[in-house]
């Protein structure tokens, strides 16, 4: 077995590592796409597809260690979403401000949709977990 399947094996928060790189990347490249008028919306599917990926990996393994009762880390993902949303703002307001025509694309939103519906999704699972422990 390779070293890096190793060293993933051994450190489950490798998916933490991945999506916290993969945001920088993909809010540097949604900045730098608006500034640029657009010029880089074909490369924004990519980079978003496979940052989404890595988000609902992230959210899934963390959602499996907490039933299975292994969850030790607390990143709450209310300040990743409100992150999310300063940048939507921020730019949906430059938008309107400098009348730009393009820049933020329905991509970009489609993703913001996306990171709201996980954390939608982790904290009902959260809840429901917490509810299952109390009662027995």
């Amino acid at each position: 077995m390779s070293k890096l399947v190793q060293a993933i094996r051994r450190s489950p928060k490798i998916w933490w590592y991945l999506v916290n790189l993969w945001t920088l990347v993909v809010f540097a490249a949604i900045v730098l796409n608006f500034v640029r008028n657009g010029i880089y919306d074909q490369q924004m599917d990519t980079l978003l597809v496979i940052y989404i990926s890595l988000l609902a990996i992230y959210a899934g393994d963390k959602e499996f260690e907490r039933w299975h009762d292994n969850h030790q880390s607390r990143h709450p993902g209310e300040i990743f979403v409100f992150v999310w949303t300063v940048l939507m703002t921020g730019l949906a307001i430059s938008q309107f401000i400098f009348d730009k025509t393009s820049g933020l694309t329905s991509d970009v939103v489609a993703a913001y949709i996306a990171v709201l519906s996980v954390l939608a999704v982790t904290r009902r699972s959260r809840a429901l977990y917490n509810r299952r422990r109390r009662s027995g």
